[in-house]
């Protein structure tokens, strides 16, 4: 009734987009821990460092924690194939 619907398309492509956006979580974080293991932290590293805010000891193990969790859609998709 004059409302916005939801069609078999669109729900489909909504699917699709997210799953493709789960797959780019992973390799961000893996290049976000490179980049800041190359180039560095800036003062926002040196901010939480100061501060023990993490036990883990700075931003790129945090990165590659990010990506460790964040690898189970590569690994459905490894293990599909």
């Amino acid at each position: 009734m004059g409302g916005a619907s939801c069609d078999d398309e669109g729900g489909t492509a909504a699917i699709g987009i997210a799953r493709w956006l789960s797959l780019a979580a992973a390799p961000t974080f893996a290049i976000m821990a490179l980049l800041t293991a190359v180039v560095g932290g800036g003062p926002l590293d040196a901010l939480c460092s100061a501060a023990n805010a993490s036990p883990v000891g700075g931003m790129v193990p945090m990165y590659l924690l990010m990506t460790a969790f964040h690898s189970a859609p590569w690994l459905k998709l490894i293990v599909r194939r």
